[in-house]
Parts: C-alpha cells; structure tokens; sequence
C-alpha cells in the first residue's frame, strides 16, 4: 500500500482469551482527519455465545466495546443473560448476525447504561491522555 506524509495507519488488536478482534483505519490529514468515521467512537464486538443445543436459544452473550477518542483506547468487557423469546420471536441460531446480538445486548442495557460505558471509557482515556494519578518513589 503507498501511503503519503498527510496518511497515516492505526491498527488496534484487542485480546481477549482466545479471540481477536483486529481493525484498521486509514486517516487522510489533508482533507478530512477521519473519513467516514465520527470520533469519538465505539466498537461494539461479540466475544461469545452460550446457547442450548436442543433449540438453538442464546441464553448468554459476551460482548466487548471499544471506544476511540482523540488518538486513544479504552475497552469494556461484558456479558448479559437472556430468556428464551416467544416462539414467533425466535431467530434461528444460524440466522443470527453480530449486528442482531448487539441490539439485543444494547437494548437490554437501555440507552443511559449505553451512555454511561461511554462516559466511564471517555474517563480512562481522558486520564491516559492526562494523568491524575502516579506511582513510584522520589529516589533511586
């Protein structure tokens, strides 16, 4: 790939047991620093899934979420428990997509907690970027 001075790669890995999750962004400083992409942002990712063999019925998901914000990272782990829909409700498991499991998980968590795991990573960013906190000795 050619790239000029103005373009820059980040590539984030997240790890987490034995998943991986790997994103690339390609910024173009000289007419817009993030094309396509509003920052701050978040990733939703689905880490996992629990579900019954006999019906296909997910009763655990595992999520991840990453947030982005001026050149940082910060990222949240979960999992939400869930109870077997109707059965005109049902989606068979194959016909699930990672797009549907996170509007599950966002829904079940509602708008304001939503909000508030982008507030709480925004705040571990904001302290990476300026620190509050350190740790150490003054002596050697």
């Amino acid at each position: 790939m050619e790239t000029s001075c103005a373009e820059h790669l980040v590539a984030t890995a997240v790890s987490v047991g034995h998943y991986n999750v790997n994103r690339l962004f390609i910024f173009m400083a000289d007419t817009n620093p993030s094309p396509g992409i509003d920052f701050p942002f978040t990733a939703w990712k689905v880490a996992n899934m629990e579900r019954h063999t006999a019906d296909g019925v997910v009763y655990t998901v595992h999520y991840m979420v990453t947030r982005f914000k001026d050149g940082e990272q910060a990222g949240a782990y979960g999992s939400l428990g869930f109870e077997a829909p109707e059965p005109d409700d049902m989606i068979p498991y194959a016909e699930l997509t990672e797009e549907i499991v996170i509007g599950w998980c966002k829904e079940q968590l509602g708008e304001e907690k939503v909000a508030e795991i982008d507030a709480a990573l925004d705040a571990q960013i904001d302290e990476k970027l300026a620190p509050t906190k350190a740790a150490g000795v003054p002596w050697s």
